[in-house]
């Protein structure tokens, strides 16, 4: 568990003028050095003491002990004394400053500096006794140290009675000077208790947690004695009292969100009958090939009623993969059209973004609602068109990308917004599109259109009632009838040629396969190769089939080629990237094969398996990994061999 960094907690005041801010602190520092020092401390957020005081170590160094040279073992962290006998800049074999130190035993050690100042050659001359911490490892000499920490000190000069923090910095800040600047505003600055008496007696003091100003104290001055395991997973009960004050601003400041939206206008828009043969919304359900299910009526209801209040509708809608949001976003964009405003989607990617297009077209367009598409890949004069319908109002329904956004792009009369993988667009940008709603009012500030955000990565009820306090939830938690369930195989790399044979027989019997290559340490590059070789293995192994390759560093258009070759079953074997996670429908899809599956999280394995299982063949994903797995690869991969529930499978991750 990372440890949290400097929190937001309840009891901090509100921000005072930045008068006094970091004065004792800079007055430790010479006089050329501190607006320097303080505008690189405003990077970390630190412009006032009580910043500095709620700005908490991310680990700590038990500087308390001293270790003899001889005692030294490799691959540890040590901290030992000596004295500086030799000191020399040498060239090879490449350009270092090495110096040796003896200590009262007569042990030596190395010290290697591969980057240093004169000053520190001056620091370590011949002569000075060194306190050094840092990494031991065996060299050709005996033991050394590369870059450890260095103070110059006096005999016998006491050490540390508390565990040393380390905090969070910047370049040009260090710990010393991070430390004392700190340890200034801890003494100065008080940190009233603000929470109500009865919350302390009945809910903090029976878990045996400090009180706020205990929890920071402690953390910034563990004692020698203090359990250095608990600080540093999080699990020591001053972390708990930070945690609880993190958890009770966040649920303060969402809450406090929701009330402020009740204050805003949005457009009412009334639910027409249901037998009113000229509600769009009628002849969509007249039109559509399936019934929806209860979970789809259900949450059509919830949002509908949204939509028929003054203030703006938050909801987030979530349901697992398949279960059929698409159609629930399209019933609240005719509630909106029915009432003479307009709709946006959003989507984060092009395929995506497309793919709600085209699905959405085949079902609006016959009832006689223009849709407008608009993505970075159109034409200028396709893109033209498009603005100008979505600001004339002609354009009932707009779809697309982040080019919704973009300054040019105004609305008439823009009344509910859709935002899809709401979690893949920053906090601006999607306030960015509701900004259109006010352009679309004449300016009116308060106006703000209805918002409905989806997401089809499922997250279990108590956490969305914490992480979404300021949203209303609405659940799909069924799935459509007639999905086939997706078998899921574990398999291991050894076997990747019976893999290969199996893709072969299911193209050849006119099905079609993703094969999936992931992401590898997070490096585009690393991950683009995978693709691309996989690609030209499988091309070559199976000549007999064609094989498309789909990635993001292709153009859109590139890839709508490619992808639209997939979906008219020109292509049988699809090469992929993780751009495919979501939204992909291919329905004649009914076998996935995962390249190194252990390196994916359960929630973006369950929607890559999403992508299959969508018709009516028997459908298989195969998880192909390489081994030795760890323990938590392991338990993830079992995860998704027994279940095909998303909610279960979130709860899973969170253990």
């Amino acid at each position: 568990m990372p440890m949290p960094q400097r929190p937001a907690t309840a009891t901090q005041p509100a921000r005072p003028p930045p008068a006094p801010q970091l004065r004792s602190a800079r007055r430790s520092r010479p006089a050329d050095k501190p607006v320097k020092t303080a505008d690189k401390l405003a990077k970390l957020g630190l412009t006032r003491s009580i910043d500095l005081v709620l700005h908490l170590p991310m680990r700590y160094e038990d500087e308390t002990t001293l270790t003899p040279i001889d005692e030294l073992l490799p691959g540890g962290i040590a901290q030992t004394e000596g004295v500086v006998f030799d000191n020399e800049v040498a060239y090879r074999p490449r350009r270092q400053l090495v110096v040796k130190i003896r200590d009262d035993d007569g042990a030596q050690l190395v010290l290697r500096f591969l980057n240093f100042y004169g000053s520190q050659v001056k620091q370590m001359a011949v002569g000075q006794r060194l306190r050094v911490r840092g990494d031991v490892r065996g060299g050709f000499f005996g033991m050394e140290m590369v870059h450890p920490a260095v103070r110059v000190v006096e005999a016998d000069a006491p050490l540390p009675q508390v565990l040393t923090p380390v905090y969070p910095s910047t370049a040009g800040v260090s710990q010393a000077y991070l430390r004392k600047a700190i340890e200034n505003a801890v003494e100065r600055t008080p940190l009233p208790e603000l929470l109500p008496p009865e919350i302390e007696r009945d809910y903090l003091k029976p878990l045996g947690v400090p009180t706020l100003a205990q929890a920071v104290r402690i953390l910034h001055h563990p004692g020698v004695d203090s359990d250095e395991a608990a600080l540093m997973d999080g699990s020591h009960p001053a972390w708990t009292r930070i945690k609880f004050e993190e958890l009770l601003a966040q649920q303060l400041s969402l809450k406090r969100a929701h009330e402020e939206r009740r204050t805003r206008s949005a457009p009412a828009m009334p639910r027409r009958a249901a037998d009113d043969a000229g509600s769009l919304t009628t002849r969509l359900y007249a039109a559509l090939p399936f019934t929806l299910t209860g979970a789809q009526s259900r949450v059509v209801d919830e949002i509908a009623h949204d939509l028929t209040l003054p203030h703006p509708m938050q909801r987030l809608l979530q349901g697992d993969v398949g279960s059929g949001k698409t159609v629930v976003a399209a019933l609240a964009a005719t509630q909106a059209i029915d009432a003479g405003y307009q709709a946006a989607l959003m989507a984060p990617t092009e395929i995506l973004a497309e793919q709600h297009a085209r699905k959405l077209r085949a079902w609006l367009e016959p009832l006689g609602v223009s849709v407008a598409w608009l993505a970075g890949s159109l034409k200028a004069k396709e893109k033209r068109a498009a603005i100008e319908a979505a600001a004339l109002g002609t354009a009932q329904l707009v779809i697309g990308t982040h080019a919704i956004i973009q300054d040019t792009v105004e609305f008439a009369r823009l009344g509910l917004v859709i935002v899809d993988e709401q979690h893949r667009f920053g906090v601006e940008q999607r306030l960015a599109l509701r900004a259109k709603a006010a352009n679309a009012a004449n300016g009116a500030r308060d106006f703000q259109p209805h918002q409905l955000m989806m997401s089809a990565t499922p997250i279990p009820r108590t956490l969305a009632m914490t992480y979404y306090a300021d949203l209303e939830v609405s659940t799909i938690d069924e799935l459509p009838p007639g999905r086939t369930p997706v078998l899921t195989r574990l398999v291991a790399d050894a076997r990747r040629g019976e893999v290969i044979a199996r893709v072969r027989e299911a193209a050849l019997t006119g099905r079609q396969v993703y094969w999936v290559c992931p992401l590898i340490e997070e490096s585009e590059t690393l991950q683009l190769q995978t693709a691309v070789e996989t690609y030209e293995t499988l091309a070559a192994a199976l000549p007999e089939l064609k094989v498309g390759l789909v990635h993001g560093r292709l153009s859109p258009a590139d890839k709508a080629a490619v992808m639209d070759a997939f979906t008219r079953n020109d292509v049988q074997l699809l090469v992929a990237t993780t751009v495919i996670e979501v939204g992909v429908d291919v329905p004649n899809a009914s076998l996935m094969v995962i390249e190194h599956a252990e390196r994916f999280g359960l929630a973006q394995l369950h929607q890559l398996r999403g992508r299959v299982g969508r018709g009516t063949a028997a459908s298989v994903c195969v998880l192909l990994y390489s081994g030795p797995l760890s323990l938590a690869g392991r338990e993830r991969l079992k995860t998704m061999r027994e279940t095909t529930d998303g909610f279960e499978i979130a709860r899973r991750d969170l253990e």
